[in-house]
């Protein structure tokens, strides 16, 4: 390829719009200071919301209380009898 050729190729690749898209987001999460701390607080939060609250208050009550293999037909027989 000639020097032209390349240079239009870079150029047509760096106007795209996934390029344009993480190059936004990759610039300022780079730049970002008090920004990663509040992402790291928000992770935190939502690991304990879904992950340990789950497994503290939210038993598999399907589990515990259905045969193996029939899990369908109890969950059935639970909305019909409602």
């Amino acid at each position: 390829m000639n020097e032209a050729a390349k240079t239009r190729s870079t150029s047509m690749k760096k106007t795209s719009f996934l390029y344009r898209f993480f190059d936004l987001y990759y610039d300022g999460f780079k730049n970002m200071t008090l920004g990663k701390t509040l992402w790291l607080v928000i992770l935190i939060k939502l690991f304990i919301i879904f992950i340990i609250l789950k497994l503290l208050f939210f038993p598999n009550y399907i589990k515990s209380n259905a045969e193996d293999g029939k899990e369908a037909e109890f969950v059935k027989e639970q909305i019909w009898d409602r």
